[in-house]
């Protein structure tokens, strides 16, 4: 052994002075030390020192040492391959040598370090670590186990896929039955650290676990009513893991343990309870769900409703006792960051609006957005949730009696956790909540106005929840009084209820559509008073409900007075807005949606929005260029400006058509364009895609000299991996064949064969293939001769993918492209012509002209077959189908 490496005193004066200047609350201290701290790494044994002062130094205040093994834990992290050997192995024998120090602070100092090293791939460079670390667990002494303990729980922690490989000899084998043997230990520390290692294990399945599950299980079950609760809190979580991962072990027990979770979930100390109250989200979705828990729910039902209650910590951490602060300015720390929604090209179906896939729930469980995110109440009423949609109107009968005590209690918490209930119930019970609701409605609108606000703001989100049958009754009976109280919260004097209202709001228009107009210059009145009231947070959300009043009523917007009340606050808001701000996002999201409702109503204001949507593209990629160039010198751009700018460009096109050619004509946003649409990031790709197809909608003109370059790029997206940009690739394609007409022709080979892939791959989602079959039928309206030939490998689902679409223009050359191709190969569709048949009958009221190709190919099909065989052909239809055929086609 090399002589003991020992410290020069003055050196290690120097590094106690950096340590305590460090936990100065001074900043311009503390960046200085930070800098100290960079230049002392220059010396080989800097690191010597930090080891020295956390595992010698005893005459220290712990504190200190504790910070000089957070900073050596931060070397480590850093620069770990270039430490000399001799300091390395230094390091690590005194980390093993006082794992056990008399101190809880520098034993889980010492273990943070060690897990540290040891993830730096060390496992495999440091052979005597587990071995010594499982040996000290044997020690009579309380620190040494605890310590030992302590350092192998962060180990199984970070590196639990490397403990279970061949790269270590599986470790695992020795080390889980070791654990196994603690959870017997009379020191609760110690059983708590025992069953967080195991607990590393259980949803990777690992084997050397899955071997002695039984005997897990078995020790589980005995720690059940452990006096610790933070060995409670690991049992539970080892519990629900097993849920998902083992339920043929845990399916014996299962009246047992939902016993004890019932126990667990009203335990007295509340990080308990939230860990048990998972277990009912998690067996939520399990298949067994329904047997094993229909016995139970008259107890569950209670637990959780009474879990939904504020607690006294929430009520002071949410301030509920501080009615008015609309006054008081946010605290920047509270605003979330927004995620923008790239545009995606839909269809519109049958019977709806646009379709929406299910992604935006936005509505989900709860408004506390302030307190630690995920507590009792929000556990709880998530489980109510799920519960309600498997057990549908079978809850009710536990529910109901609970509600109708609840609802009406003079204690406003209690009443607050009731309207929370009927809004966590809303999905699933919707059925059987109908015949109550004629009565609740009136009652949760009288309690939009309950003295206090945690009442008011819950009640928005509760009745939210129950728009769309609001909005199927005549609008005089709910729809106006609900209407008319939320826009009075919406300007409430309490900031988390305007919040709430302004959601509830927004959703509610998403629910009534053009039944709102009537009401318009009313809610405009509102939404354009709020402008000038709400702080910071609150304006983001206004945003959002203004641009989905566009979205709602479409068109109907574009009247004069409307125009005038709503642009000047917008257009204000964008003129103080800089270009580095994030809070263009929200407010360019919902201006692309007034743009496009308000149409040529938006021409006064389009060409400086348009020029700054252009600057907005050109800087992010000039920022993106330099980047690349010289990372070092200059910052990654935020690509969401650019993003952003492109879909408010794309509502711009959509909403003006043909008025936004001179703009387009006096800027360069093709070229900036071509550079988007070969961007490294999808959701650039996909919103070019997307400004593409509107300005070939637009301004043909413009967009037809690039086409060459345009039209490979295209043909390289069409990816299905990348769902939103291969849809978007795809709808550009088949707007650009309708402007191209037959010169579509050279283009045809780049991307007929990935379409005609993606429309018969499995899984697709059903956007990705209605676009996907239009195009198609686009181009074979321009091209029939090169798409004919393929038409037999995409006639059926071709078919049925555009069945359920509405009549619309999209449909309609769709349409004339499968007739011309059947006039060019007929035989391609004579195996599937039941499809077609099927396809043409969707139809509500075709063109005339297009009605007369369909007749023509029915009856040419009918006479090619002879009569004998169209009838047993047409047997097989069902009677609707056999039905319409006749009426409209005469066969």
């Amino acid at each position: 052994m090399e002589c003991e490496w020992k410290p020069d005193e003055q050196g290690l004066q120097q590094i106690l002075q950096l340590l305590k200047e460090s936990q100065s609350p001074d900043t311009s201290t503390q960046r200085s030390v930070q800098q100290r701290l960079e230049q002392l790494n220059q010396y080989p044994d800097f690191n010597n020192y930090l080891i020295f002062v956390l595992t010698k130094l005893k005459s220290e205040d712990e504190p200190t040492r504790s910070l000089s093994g957070l900073i050596l834990k931060n070397n480590v992290k850093a620069h770990y391959q270039n430490f000399p050997n001799g300091v390395s192995e230094f390091i690590k024998s005194e980390c093993l040598q006082n794992i056990g120090d008399s101190s809880p602070l520098i034993r889980a100092t010492v273990g943070i370090l060690i897990t540290t090293i040891a993830s730096k791939g060390e496992l495999q460079n440091w052979p005597e670590l587990l071995p010594k670390l499982c040996l000290l667990l044997d020690s009579e002494d309380y620190n040494t186990c605890e310590g030992a303990f302590g350092a192998l729980q962060k180990i199984c922690e970070d590196s639990a896929e490397i403990l279970d490989s061949d790269m270590l000899d599986r470790p695992l084998n020795i080390m889980i039955p070791k654990f196994l043997q603690f959870f017997k230990h009379s020191s609760p520390k110690i059983r708590s650290h025992a069953i967080g290692c195991v607990n590393q294990f259980i949803i990777s399945r690992t084997q050397a676990l899955m071997l002695h599950i039984d005997p897990f299980i078995e020790n589980l079950f005995a720690l059940a009513a452990d006096e610790e609760p933070e060995v409670r809190k690991n049992v539970c979580r080892a519990l629900v893991m097993l849920l998902e991962v083992r339920m043929d072990r845990l399916l014996p027990h299962m009246h047992n343990i939902i016993e004890y979770m019932l126990q667990r979930t009203q335990d007295q100390d509340e990080n308990v309870a939230l860990e048990a109250c998972e277990f009912w989200l998690t067996l939520a979705e399990q298949p067994v769900c329904k047997d094993v828990l229909c016995g139970h729910l008259s107890q569950l039902t209670p637990v959780l409703v009474n879990g939904m209650k504020y607690s006294e910590i929430d009520i002071i951490l949410l301030k509920g006792d501080i009615e008015e602060d609309e006054a008081i300015p946010d605290n920047e720390q509270d605003i979330r960051p927004r995620f923008h929604r790239s545009r995606t090209v839909a269809q519109q179906h049958e019977g709806d609006g646009i379709e929406e896939d299910d992604e935006d729930d936005d509505d989900e469980l709860d408004d506390d957005d302030t307190i630690s995110d995920w507590n009792l109440r929000k556990c709880s009423a998530a489980a109510l949730d799920v519960l309600a949609n498997v057990f549908r109107d079978d809850l009710l009968l536990h529910i109901l009696p609970l509600l109708k005590e609840l609802l009406f209690h003079p204690e406003w918490v209690i009443k607050e956790s009731g309207i929370l209930v009927l809004g966590a119930i809303a999905e699933g019970c919707m059925q059987g909540m109908i015949p109550y609701l004629p009565e609740l409605i009136p009652h949760l609108i009288q309690c939009l106005s309950d003295k206090k606000a945690l009442v008011r703001s819950i009640t928005c989100w509760t009745l939210s929840r129950y728009a769309h049958w609001v909005v199927s009754q005549p609008p005089d009976i709910h729809l106006k009084p609900l209407m008319t109280e939320l826009l009075k919260r919406i300007l409430d004097s309490n900031k988390r209820v305007q919040e709430a209202a302004c959601s509830a709001f927004a959703t509610l228009e998403e629910e009534a559509c053009t039944e709102l107009v009537p009401y318009l210059a009313y809610i405009l009145d509102t939404l354009v008073f709020a402008f000038s009231k709400y702080q910071h947070k609150n304006l983001l959300i206004l945003y959002d409900a203004i641009g989905t009043l566009a979205d709602s009523v479409g068109h109907h917007l574009n009247k004069p007075e409307y125009i005038q009340m709503l642009m000047p606050p917008l257009i204000q808001k964008w003129n103080q807005l800089k270009d580095e701000d994030k809070d263009l996002f929200p407010l360019l999201e919902c201006l692309s949606s007034v743009a496009t409702a308000l149409q040529s109503g938006f021409l006064p204001y389009c060409e400086p929005v348009y020029q700054r949507c252009v600057n907005l593209v050109q800087k992010t990629l000039a920022q993106a260029m330099l980047h690349q160039s010289q990372p070092d010198q200059y910052e990654a751009p935020d690509k969401d400006f650019m993003i952003v700018a492109l879909d408010l460009l794309s509502g711009l096109a959509e909403g003006l058509g043909g008025n936004i050619e001179q703009l387009v004509a006096r800027s360069n946003i093709l070229t900036l364009m071509y550079q988007c649409m070969q961007d490294k990031m999808p959701e650039v790709r996909q919103s070019s895609f997307a400004l593409l197809g509107d300005l070939t909608k637009a301004c043909f003109q413009h967009v037809k000299p690039c086409i060459a370059d345009f039209m490979p790029i295209l043909g390289t997206n069409l990816n299905p991996e990348l769902i939103s940009v291969c849809n978007n690739a795809t709808w550009a394609i088949g707007e650009i064949s309708i402007q191209m007409g037959p010169e579509m022709q050279p283009y045809i080979a780049m991307v007929l064969h990935q379409l005609v892939e993606i429309i018969n791959r499995p899984n697709t989602p059903k956007t990705l293939l209605e676009n996907t079959a239009i195009t198609i039928g686009r181009l074979g309206y321009v091209c029939p001769q090169e798409v004919a030939p393929m038409l037999q490998q995409f006639i059926r689902p071709w078919c049925t993918s555009l069945r359920n679409i509405r009549d619309n223009e999209e449909k309609d050359s769709a349409f004339r492209g499968i007739c011309t191709m059947i006039s060019v190969n007929p035989g391609g569709v004579v195996q599937d012509f039941i499809f077609f048949c099927d396809a043409v009958a969707s139809w509500v009221n075709p063109n005339d002209d297009l009605r007369d190709m369909f007749c023509k190919i029915l009856h040419g099909f009918k006479n090619q077959v002879g009569e004998d065989n169209w009838r047993r052909f047409s047997d097989q239809f069902p009677m609707p189908l056999k039905e319409r055929l006749a009426t409209f086609y005469g066969v």
